[in-house]
């Protein structure tokens, strides 16, 4: 069987990795970086904790970026010299070793391609997700519960610390609803692909008649705010109830009725907060959330408007969109993209990297078709 053409592929890797190069305008963000170490470097920039924050948090998410970029250039400069170093001696261990980098680097750097389809508006925003059991009763809890696992596993295979809101337990099993938070640069526009109605088909294991049984869960993605964003909360219409804090079948978890509930009453949006001890902390991180959904209905409402006026009848975005069927076969299928697996197991894991990049390509397709 005939080997790769490594001249060929390897032109084809540096020719992709200087249109992301372009895209990315690495230029800048050298300049941006070093402006930022500037700002760090002085000795009061803690003096602002929120200005701080922002701008350490900015330069860490360049500089990965900057780093994610100049090591796919350095592993595709390398891999050339690899394969003239193997022909020139003619060594077959360092041809398969190289054939096997040629295909790691194929798939890096599609990944980092995928990443360049990321530039609208929120899109380099951290994300608030939210999950909620949908029809189905026990088994819709628990598949719900399934999900949130499965993206905070999704966080943790790429270092993306979580911070969780507020989960509220079902009675039997599984949750009821949770919202969380995952701290990364372009969270927001990776995950936003995932909103919409997920459909699970199993054996029920909590039907002693192991019948199969279908049930849904919603999956909202939403930007993280921040100072820049114009979101202003009448105080007049919001209601705060406090309560006490519940765990797995209702557990105490606080000793204190530290928890809080948001009502914004124009518009019945409800949100929580129980992960701290503090009553204000819960009603700050609250509030955070509260604002992320008000400004993603304002600009819901926003391409609604758009739509109507253009005439567009088709489905919107965040109907049902992924099947998990367990039982009589084994499949996990987008019904947007057409992308699919036949080993469910991993995607619950957290694998889902390539539903991923297939929904950020089918979405980048469909916003070009909705622009013509």
């Amino acid at each position: 069987m005939a080997g790769p053409d490594f001249d060929q592929e390897i032109k084809q890797l540096g020719a992709t990795l200087r249109t992301i190069e372009q895209v990315l305008d690495v230029d800048a963000m050298k300049a941006e970086i070093a402006d930022l170490e500037q700002q760090v470097a002085a000795p009061d920039l803690w003096d602002d904790q929120a200005n701080a924050q922002r701008v350490t948090g900015r330069l860490s998410a360049l500089q990965g970026e900057l780093e994610r970029f100049s090591r796919l250039a350095d592993r595709v400069d390398d891999l050339e010299v690899l394969v003239e170093l193997a022909t020139e001696e003619g060594d077959e261990d360092s041809i398969a070793e190289a054939t096997a980098e040629l295909g790691r680097l194929h798939k890096a750097v599609e990944a980092l391609e995928v990443r360049t389809l990321l530039n609208g508006e929120y899109d380099a925003r951290e994300a608030i997700v939210s999950i909620r059991a949908g029809a189905g009763g026990v088994d819709a809890a628990d598949f719900a519960e399934t999900l949130m696992r499965m993206y905070t596993r999704w966080a943790e295979r790429n270092k993306y610390p979580v911070e969780v809101f507020d989960v509220s337990y079902a009675e039997e099993a599984g949750i009821k609803s949770a919202e969380f938070a995952i701290h990364a640069p372009y969270a927001y526009g990776t995950l936003s692909v995932e909103v919409g109605t997920h459909r699970l088909v199993r054996i029920s294991p909590f039907d002693n008649q192991g019948r199969r049984q279908t049930s849904f869960a919603a999956v909202e993605v939403v930007p993280v705010l921040e100072q820049t964003d114009e979101i202003e909360i009448d105080e007049n219409d919001v209601r705060t109830d406090v309560f006490r804090s519940g765990g797995p079948g209702g557990q105490s978890v606080n000793t204190t009725d530290s928890a809080v509930r948001l009502t914004h009453i124009p518009t019945g949006i409800v949100v929580s907060c129980q992960n701290e001890k503090s009553q204000l902390q819960n009603k700050a991180s609250a509030m955070v959330v509260l604002k992320a959904k008000l400004l993603a209905l304002k600009k819901a409402e926003e391409a609604a408007l758009k739509k109507d006026l253009k005439g567009d009848v088709a489905a919107s975005w965040g109907d049902q969109m992924r099947n998990y069927v367990l039982n009589p076969y084994q499949i996990v299928k987008d019904l947007r993209t057409g992308f699919e697996t036949g080993n469910p197991t991993p995607v619950f894991d957290g694998e889902i990297d390539g539903f991923l990049e297939a929904g950020i390509r089918w979405r980048r397709g469909a916003e070009k078709a909705d622009v013509s």
